[in-house]
């Protein structure tokens, strides 16, 4: 039976490893039984559990080929397409598999990277320099929302997650319904009703505001989730997870971000 006591847990005459298990034949002497108290507690690293260190080696990991990819992108523009498409599959994949899996992980963080760096050098050609702006507000977003969170001054809870749940579904039917009329001609403006304004204010503002709020409690989640994850001791596998969470929110917010900067660039 399993037990929580270190000096138990860690001792090979309670595992299932019968070449490692102590057979007595009379009773310990006290050395014996010095030694097997003495021993210490196995540590999340060497029973394969999530912790804070190897998570985030797995989210710096990931973000790393991302941005490689993201520099390869930058100056094949036309990858970008084909590569948000195969990412989208790959991400699909990844939220309905049972298991974390290191290299679909992986595999998405240089598709999405593909596709980050084409579509930020195309905006760059529409407003020069918005890349960069766009850069600098999320990793300013991204620090904000974790230093809040670290010192507990915003927290996931059940009613601003339903509200969350709620603004999501309603900007995900906006954006079908705005790409719907782009794509059948209905608005003539390429970028659809986030080009126009209400009371004077342009839309692409309004949403760009809305859409920082949702990704910045996107976040919220995703240190909530690994906090809950380190905290119950879930398999070290699952930092691939988080890594996969983490960028999912990170790619949308730096293009959501992009996407707003560069329409009220176009607007000056």
């Amino acid at each position: 039976m399993a037990t929580s006591n270190p000096a138990f847990s860690n001792s090979p005459a309670f595992t299932h490893n019968a070449t490692k298990a102590i057979q007595f034949s009379q009773t310990p002497s006290a050395e014996q039984l010095d030694e097997l108290y003495g021993r210490p507690a196995a540590t999340a690293e060497q029973t394969d559990r999530m912790t804070y260190e190897n998570t985030i080696q797995k989210i710096v990991g990931s973000f790393a080929v991302l941005l490689a990819a993201a520099a390869i992108g930058w100056f094949v523009p036309l990858l970008a397409i084909p590569a948000a498409i195969a990412g989208f599959v790959v991400s699909l994949v990844l939220i309905f598999k049972k298991k974390p899996s290191a290299p679909l992980t992986l595999a998405y963080a240089a598709l999405e990277g593909l596709f980050v760096g084409g579509i930020s050098a195309i905006f760059e050609q529409i407003a020069p320099g918005v890349a960069t702006q766009a850069v600098i507000a999320t990793f300013v977003i991204i620090g904000v929302v974790l230093v809040l969170f670290r010192s507990g001054k915003i927290r996931a809870s059940k009613r601003a997650t339903k509200v969350f749940m709620i603004a999501i579904i309603g900007y995900a039917v906006f954006s079908l319904i705005n790409l719907g009329l782009i794509v059948f001609g209905v608005n003539s403006d390429p970028w659809g009703m986030r080009g126009g304004e209400i009371f004077g204010i342009p839309v692409a503002l309004l949403l760009g505001v809305l859409v920082i709020l949702l990704a910045s409690y996107s976040l919220v989640l995703d240190f909530d989730s690994i906090q809950q994850g380190v905290r119950r001791g879930a398999p070290a596998a699952f930092g691939w997870q988080a890594a996969f969470g983490i960028m999912v929110t990170v790619v949308w917010l730096y293009i959501e971000i992009l996407r707003m900067l560069a329409i009220l660039r176009g607007n000056d």
